[in-house]
C-alpha cells in the first residue's frame, strides 16, 4: 500500500512541485485547491499514482472542515500545508475581508488541518507535517520600507507558522510524527503576479528547489529549513537568542522599566 500525502494549494507553484515530487517518490495524493481545471490536469499528468482531486476554498470554514475531514478519515502520512495568499498593502488600507482571508488561509487552515491529521499519525506511529512559510517570517525588525511596510499581517502569519512548527515538533518528539517548516525567499511562481507585482527581473528560486530543500532538511533533522540561506548558523543564532530571551525572564520588573520614586 502506497503512502498518502495531502497537499494544499496544489494547483500551481510550490504545491504543484510538492505533488509532482511526492508522486515520483511513490505517494498517492490528495490535491487541494480552488481551480478544478488545474487540479484535474495535475492528476492526469500523474497516472502512476492515485490522485484524489479536492476543490476547496481554505479561506472559508466550510473548505477547511471538508479537507480536515479527509485528513481525519484517511491514513495521511504526509500533510503539506502550502496554500497561500499575500495581499500586500499598507495595513490601514487592507480591507477587513482580505485580512480575514489571509489569516484564515495561513493560520486557521494549517492549524486545523494539522490538528485533524496528527491523531491518526500518532496512532500509526509515523507521519510528517510540512508547513510552507517564508523568510519574511524573520523580517519583523526590518526597516518599514516597501515591501516590508506593506505586509504586516502576512509576515505575522509566517512567524506564527514557524513558532507553531518548532513548538509542535518538540511536543511530538516521542511519537514518530515530525513537524517541519520550509522558509524560502522569492520563488518563481504566480504568487506575486496575482498581487500585481512584476518580479520578472528579480532573481528567484525554482519551486522544485524549495521542495528539494524541505525534504532534504527533514532528512538532516532540521525543523526549519531555509532553501536560500547558505550559512545555517545564522538561523541557529536566531533560535538560540529566542531561547536565551525566553529563559532570561524573571518575576521581577526589569531595571530599565523602573522609575525612581521621589
Amino acid at each position: 500500500m502506497s503512502p498518502l500525502a495531502l497537499v494544499t494549494g496544489a494547483s500551481s507553484g510550490i504545491g504543484k512541485a510538492f505533488a509532482e515530487r511526492l508522486a515520483a517518490d511513490g505517494y498517492d495524493l490528495i490535491v487541494v485547491g480552488r481551480r478544478r481545471d488545474r487540479l484535474a490536469a495535475l492528476a492526469a499528468s500523474l497516472p502512476e499514482v492515485e490522485v484524489q482531486v479536492v476543490v476547496a476554498d481554505l479561506s472559508t470554514m466550510e473548505g477547511v472542515e471538508r479537507v480536515a475531514g479527509l485528513a481525519t478519515s484517511q491514513p495521511v502520512s504526509m500533510l503539506v500545508n502550502n496554500a497561500g495568499v499575500a495581499h500586500y498593502m499598507p495595513f490601514e488600507e487592507l480591507p477587513a475581508s482580505k485580512a480575514l482571508e489571509l489569516t484564515h488561509v495561513k493560520v486557521i487552515a494549517p492549524t486545523m488541518l494539522t490538528r485533524a491529521a496528527v491523531p491518526g499519525m500518532i496512532e500509526r506511529g509515523t507521519g510528517t507535517i510540512i508547513n510552507v512559510a517564508g523568510m519574511i517570517a524573520f523580517a519583523g525588525p526590518a526597516p518599514a520600507s516597501p515591501p516590508q511596510g506593506r505586509r504586516a499581517i502576512y509576515a505575522g502569519t509566517l512567524a506564527y507558522t514557524v513558532a507553531m512548527a518548532q513548538t509542535l515538533h518538540a511536543e511530538l518528539a516521542d511519537t514518530g510524527v515530525n513537524v517541519h517548516v520550509v522558509c524560502p525567499g522569492i520563488v518563481a511562481t504566480e504568487f506575486h503576479t496575482v498581487q500585481g507585482m512584476d518580479l520578472s527581473a528579480v532573481p528567484r528560486m525554482a519551486a522544485e528547489d524549495v521542495v528539494i530543500a524541505a525534504l532534504a532538511g527533514i532528512e538532516m533533522g532540521e525543523v526549519v529549513s531555509a532553501p536560500g540561506v547558505e550559512d545555517y548558523s545564522l538561523l541557529e543564532r536566531v533560535f538560540g537568542a529566542d531561547v536565551d530571551a525566553f529563559h532570561g525572564q524573571s518575576p521581577h520588573l526589569a531595571t530599565r522599566y523602573q522609575k525612581k520614586v521621589e
